[in-house]
């Protein structure tokens, strides 16, 4: 009885001030405030886990990947990284599209986040695809679609949250009874785990784009591919090239954490900025401070509380409980991967992202462990199917960011996006169901 008392409190309340138009951060704090007071607990453990959350040394990484995609914004390593994406378009049917998601791609290896990615990739990618002939909605809408690989392509915001959340967490017994010992989980081994997923989202995202542009008659260049355009665009892109290289080549080959990388990265980024480009200014460096600063704090106040609501869920048992009621409508793997998956794509429609991994990783990772489903594997599932909320209304940020841009209505861009929307929900299931995919260079890199 106390256990669906503890839910109704927990959620209701949280639905409510939702509903009610309060932030996600005021809505999850008051939801377990209520939820201590009604439990007859002292508040102060509020404060202690939810201080505990934000004491965590992987944490660190957060705010150094935000400052660092935004000085390679305005240090010009974005631009030159879409110019050289741009130049091997070619004669390819829809190249110019296909550059664009190539580019995000790029940028994601870089900025870690969505929003972000299609705002440095979209600037510069939708007017030029409007000035080859493309309609200006669909332009927009494989912009917003591609940003998502943003979180997913390593290194990635959200990834490190769920290490977080993940790291902090028992396995359940009964599940090593019977599955025996789980690998442990850790952010390195997430960033290795997402590369090959990022490959097949984008390969996904590829395909349907080249069989649209053929049907709406989006040809390539008739000049084909020129050898020194690309190799211009390389040679002024080197530098460019070079920081996911560096971030990630340091991260695979163990000679730093992704904590130390993202560190790494701001410097590499300030010294190309100051002294190779020349593009970086101090009023940018000012700009770019003050953007860390805000996301960094909006983030960190979720975690605070999402913290204390996911210890509560697990003190009263509910992710037990809502494994117990998954196996009791079906034991099929696959069928209770479809149901994890479509119920994160919900989610993730009304959610932001690291708000619903925080609050979300107590309640199913339980479930996974029961299951026999290796964790990194799972974390690997989350992000992915959360990165399709991004290009999903109604609160889709990337949509937003593309139509703004390009100055058409929201209307269009979500309406020519749903299908990049479903291609990628479908790599997602295919994901999911092959763990090699997401499993097979952390072990070969030994994890």
């Amino acid at each position: 009885m106390t256990e669906t008392s503890i839910v109704l409190i927990l959620f209701g309340s949280f639905l409510g001030l939702l509903i009610l138009g309060a932030p996600v951060t005021v809505s999850l704090g008051v939801a377990a405030l209520a939820s201590f007071l009604y439990l007859d607990q002292n508040p102060i453990k509020f404060v202690q886990i939810a201080f505990t959350s934000v004491g965590s040394f992987p944490l660190m990484a957060l705010p150094a990947f935000i400052l660092a995609g935004a000085l390679m914004e305005a240090a010009g390593i974005s631009k030159r990284l879409v110019h050289l994406a741009e130049s091997f378009a070619g004669p390819v049917t829809g190249g110019m599209s296909a550059a664009a998601v190539l580019a995000c791609m790029f940028f994601g290896a870089i900025s870690g986040s969505g929003p972000a990615t299609t705002a440095a990739v979209g600037m510069l990618m939708i007017p030029a695809m409007v000035k080859r002939g493309y309609d200006k909605g669909y332009a927009s809408a494989v912009t917003a679609s591609s940003g998502g690989l943003g979180i997913v392509i390593p290194p990635s915001i959200p990834m490190v949250i769920f290490g977080i959340s993940a790291i902090g967490m028992q396995v359940p017994a009964e599940a090593i009874a019977v599955h025996g010992e789980f690998q442990s989980v850790s952010i390195t081994k997430l960033f290795v785990a997402g590369f090959i997923p990022g490959m097949v989202l984008a390969g996904a995202l590829m395909t349907l784009n080249y069989f649209r542009c053929k049907k709406l008659g989006y040809k390539g260049t008739d000049e084909g591919w020129s050898l020194s355009q690309i190799t211009g665009a390389f040679r002024t892109g080197f530098w460019s090239v070079m920081a996911p290289l560096v971030i990630l080549g340091g991260i695979y080959s163990g000679f730093f954490t992704p904590t130390e990388s993202a560190i790494v990265a701001i410097f590499y980024t300030l010294f190309v900025g100051f002294f190779i480009h020349k593009e970086l200014k101090w009023k940018d460096l000012a700009r770019c401070l003050e953007t860390t600063t805000w996301l960094s704090g909006r983030v960190l106040l979720i975690l605070f509380t999402a913290t204390v609501f996911g210890r509560l869920l697990v003190e009263n048992q509910i992710p037990a409980m809502v494994a117990e009621s998954m196996l009791s409508v079906t034991d099929n793997l696959y069928l209770i991967w479809i149901l994890i998956i479509a119920f994160l794509l919900f989610v993730g429609m009304f959610m932001e992202t690291l708000a619903a991994i925080m609050i979300l990783t107590p309640v199913l990772l339980p479930v996974t462990y029961n299951l026999g489903i290796d964790p990194v594997h799972f974390g690997i599932v989350m992000v992915c199917s959360l990165s399709i909320g991004f290009s999903t209304p109604p609160l889709g940020e990337n949509l937003f960011v593309a139509s703004g841009i390009s100055n058409i209505s929201l209307e269009e861009v979500t309406a020519k996006a749903l299908p990049f929307a479903l291609v990628s929900a479908m790599a997602v299931i295919l994901i999911a169901f092959v763990p090699d995919i997401s499993l097979f260079l952390p072990r070969m890199f030994g994890y």
